[in-house]
């Protein structure tokens, strides 16, 4: 039986992961960064959880012995604790990596961004990659995914949606085909046993901007407007952002802005629809 390391395992792929690798019958080690974070996972039986902070080297020591793979999804989304990108992204993962250099681990997954190279210069881009040259140069095999995005970063479309009206960049013909966490999941695992270098997924269907905020109106049985905003409004935006905030507060607005201005579809992986994941969450938006 392989022994797995969940970094990352709180959010919302991790607990995908989770429940994926024990569907598939692995031995789990899940990275918590306090005992509340047990509570989680009640109605999973993990194997072993392993308390810790991940920009703390000292409290990961011993994480990886024993363990055969290292998955981790670990990144700020929208913390708010004071750290950086390059704190978490970059220096998290990394000191994770240094424990996995000094065991018998056989492969190191880690979850980066499709289409990092359209927008090397946002600051989250910039720590992930950082981590994605170090660890390929790594004594470690590795894999990196890339996912286009997940079904629950368009949430907030749903939730704009609401108020009978959805604001888009430019023309709203941006194209992505997003992924559910179970489908992405599976992938994982799968580039795991089929030791893959580097993937790029997508979920099994590609949608422009416009029909996803037409899919949120028809999830909420409502008819809304969608408005177009002007790109030159995206960038004076971004401008102002990054004068007159610090990174820890424009970051997660740098990154939304630019990447609903560029075109996301991969590669088509899994079976679950963003329709359906709409008609789910109207019930709670």
């Amino acid at each position: 039986m392989k022994r797995v390391l969940v970094a990352g395992a709180t959010g919302y792929l991790g607990q995908h992961m989770v429940k994926e690798l024990k569907k598939q019958n692995y031995w789990i080690r899940v990275l918590i960064r306090n005992e509340n974070q047990k509570k989680i996972f009640k109605e999973i039986e993990v194997d072993e959880f392993f308390v810790s902070q991940v920009t703390q080297p000292e409290t990961l020591v011993n994480i990886t012995k024993d363990i055969d793979w290292v998955f981790t999804s670990i990144g700020i989304t929208r913390q708010k604790d004071g750290l950086t990108y390059m704190d978490v992204d970059y220096q998290g993962n990394l000191n994770l990596l240094k424990e996995a250099e000094k065991t018998d681990v056989k492969l190191f997954t880690y979850v980066s961004v499709f289409g990092a190279e359209k927008v090397p210069n946002l600051k989250i881009i910039q720590a992930k990659e950082k981590f994605v040259s170090v660890l390929q140069q790594s004594s470690v095999n590795s894999c990196i995914i890339r996912p286009t995005g997940f079904f629950s970063d368009l949430k907030d479309i749903l939730v704009m949606a609401k108020s009978k009206k959805v604001y888009l960049f430019g023309t709203g013909e941006y194209k992505i085909n997003p992924i559910s966490g179970k489908d992405l999941a599976k992938v994982c695992v799968d580039s795991m046993e089929l030791s893959k270098d580097e993937v790029n997924v997508g979920g099994p269907k590609i949608y422009t901007q416009n029909e996803i905020a037409q899919i949120a109106f028809d999830a909420l049985n409502i008819k809304g407007k969608i408005i177009h905003i002007p790109l030159w409004i995206r960038d004076i935006t971004v401008f102002l952002l990054r004068t007159f905030t610090s990174s820890k507060f424009y970051g997660p607005y740098e990154f939304f802005l630019t990447t609903m201005t560029i075109d996301g579809d991969t590669d088509k992986y899994g079976e679950e629809l963003l329709e359906d994941f709409y008609k789910q969450e109207a019930k709670n938006v």
